[in-house]
């Protein structure tokens, strides 16, 4: 979470819709009451309460989440818990593990495990009670868990501002070492300490702050090289000057323009408040510093597709990483109503960036009945490939529809994707305003298909909570509650989302999970997945009824044959598939997993 709300001018991207200004509050959501939940499309099936937790305490706060094999890691600040979820209806400790310096986000690699340290209390021995100059950690921890019950601290590579966000980064032509993008957000480690530069352990490198400094301690991230086999000789490889001024290489190249004052955002009147002068500008009549851009909040890497996204204060940036030790920025856009670019996800083939915006810094209400609908929201992109260079083109926003309380902490937080073929759903975290599920698969028109919420934990005081991140892992959505626990949800069949293509998705089982180190799903050639693609088919509208029931009944016979006559199945296929417009882009999607099947029974 950001300390402040850093804000950006672009006169690029259009506003919403005039329909879609304001949340709703006839949402039942809207008037949730303490203790009182309501979901659609999804079901809380296990609730791990923080009292039982190892760090129950009002601020250990419950961070991000990774998997490996049958387990979920929590982070918190105080260190972070590994749940058993081989029974996700019934999640136990497998252990906890005291470590305190927060925000503990945390990664996994194989037997390797890593989390942000950015607090000054920090210590490199995880003991509490503060730090010296001698002893304190601020930096990325490495972890070994090949004995997940017994993680071993291996490394910490310290860095000027500790680690706010780090990013597994793995090189698809160097299964020996992996990466690490660290993105220091905090204030200037003290002179006094050493740090961990390309050039060795300096003392005093952490005295150049300004932008005219030979090597300044912002405007950079740092890239960590990580040896598998020998995870404690990692070191810091490079600091990336990833704002750096094209022409003339200045470090803080990217300027988004002077201080904003008095200029409204739209020419359409607040009805909560139309008199107000700027009753369009997330953050009153003057924002946007000078530049303002000085590191990533975060960076979401898919090396699959040898890009990333990074969120970044002020901007939000497209990176070629074909070469992870060698990134090179490829394009980068503001948009006036962000306040800070916060989070990123691809969708599974790399053509959308969604960019969250954490407007507020998380903890105060941001969703609320006067706030617009382009405020702490998401903005769409999609990647356009037909120049030089690939260039981020604005769709849309998306914000959680329904009004939150004035005391529910609420913005845009972490989301994932969940394996669904033939389209882009997405379960998104935000903080009080709980998790909601929502089909981007038209990036210009994203629309929610799911949710569930909880009332506020006070409603006389903003207690900081909610969800950090909701993530689909092998089968469930995954919920890290800040200050309630640990939730699993099981999402539901709904008209939005049917029980075919859930199946489908289901047919995806990771051996490990980092949602923004991105790793492509892929779907083997069944039967259920055909289906799921004739669902979509359905839904779409695009068919004649009669056609559709041709294809239905030849693929169940199809289906019915291909345990005793794969050729007599195949044939089945073959005729379903004829009756197909393959220019129709979703009878297309059902074509090709037809063929699919059709290959993998010959």
């Amino acid at each position: 979470m950001a300390a402040a709300a850093a804000l950006v001018l672009s006169m690029g991207v259009a506003p919403a819709t005039a329909q879609d200004d304001y949340p709703s509050t006839t949402d039942p959501r809207a008037s949730l009451q303490p203790g009182e939940s309501v979901s659609s499309g999804m079901n809380l099936v296990a609730h791990f309460p923080k009292s039982q937790q190892a760090f129950p305490g009002s601020g250990s706060y419950n961070s991000d989440m990774a998997f490996t094999g049958n387990h979920a890691i929590q982070g918190n600040y105080d260190g972070f818990t590994v749940y058993d979820i081989s029974d996700p209806k019934n999640p136990t400790i497998e252990v906890s593990v005291f470590c305190p310096g927060s925000q503990n986000d945390v990664n996994v690699y194989g037997n390797l495990m890593f989390t942000s340290v950015e607090a000054t209390g920090g210590r490199v021995d995880c003991v509490a009670g503060g730090a010296n100059a001698q002893n304190r950690a601020r930096g990325v921890r490495i972890w070994d868990i090949s004995d997940i019950s017994n993680p071993q601290q291996v490394a910490v590579i310290q860095t000027c501002r500790g680690s706010h966000t780090n990013r597994l980064v793995e090189d698809p032509n160097d299964p020996d070492h992996v990466y690490i993008y660290n993105s220091g957000t905090s204030g200037q480690r003290s002179a006094s300490e050493y740090v961990h530069t390309p050039e060795g352990y300096v003392n005093g490198r952490c005295q150049q702050t300004s932008a005219t400094s030979p090597n300044p301690s912002q405007w950079m991230i740092e890239i960590i090289k990580v040896p598998v086999k020998n995870p404690a000789a990692a070191s810091v490889i490079k600091e990336w000057r990833l704002f750096a001024d094209e022409e003339t290489g200045a470090p803080n190249g990217l300027q988004n323009g002077p201080t904003r004052s008095g200029h409204p955002c739209s020419t359409t009147p607040n009805p909560f408040n139309p008199s107000a002068a700027n009753s369009c500008s997330p953050a009153g009549s003057n924002y946007s510093p000078s530049p303002n851009s000085t590191t990533c909040h975060d960076i979401t890497v898919y090396p699959e597709i040898g890009l990333a996204a990074g969120a970044c204060q002020g901007n939000g940036i497209l990176i070629d990483i074909s070469n992870p030790a060698d990134p090179v920025r490829l394009d980068h856009v503001a948009d006036e109503n962000f306040a800070y670019w916060h989070s990123a996800n691809f969708n599974n083939d790399g053509t959308t960036v969604m960019f969250t915006d954490e407007w507020g810094g998380g903890s105060g209400p941001r969703c609320v009945a006067n706030h617009r609908m382009e405020w702490g929201a998401n903005a769409f992109f999609t990647i356009d490939r037909s120049g030089p260079k690939p260039k981020l083109e604005f769709q849309s926003y998306y914000k959680l529809p329904a009004a939150q309380g004035n005391t529910e902490n609420c913005v845009a937080h972490q989301a994932n994707i969940l394996p669904v073929p033939g389209r882009d759903v997405m379960v998104q975290a935000w903080y009080q305003g709980g998790a909601t599920l929502l089909d981007f698969t038209d990036p210009a028109n994203p629309r929610e298909i799911g949710y569930f919420d909880r009332g506020a934990i006070n409603p006389t005081a903003t207690v900081l909570g909610g969800y950090w991140s909701t993530y689909w892992y092998n089968g469930n959505v995954y919920g890290s509650e800040i200050n309630r626990g640990f939730d699993v949800h099981e999402v539901l069949a709904t008209a939005d989302l049917t029980a075919n293509e859930l199946a489908a998705a289901k047919t995806v089982q990771l051996a490990e999970h980092n949602a923004m180190s991105m790793r492509q799903y892929e779907w083997a050639p069944s039967f259920t997945v055909v289906r799921a693609h004739m669902d979509q088919v359905a839904r779409d509208g695009d068919i004649k009824a009669n056609k559709l029931a041709n294809v239905t009944k030849m693929v169940d016979k199809a289906e019915d044959a291909s345990g005793k006559n794969a050729k007599n199945a195949i044939a089945q296929l073959r005729a379903a598939s004829n009756q197909l417009d393959t220019n129709d882009p979703w009878q297309a999607k059902l074509h090709a997993a037809i063929v699919a099947l059709m290959a993998d029974l010959a």
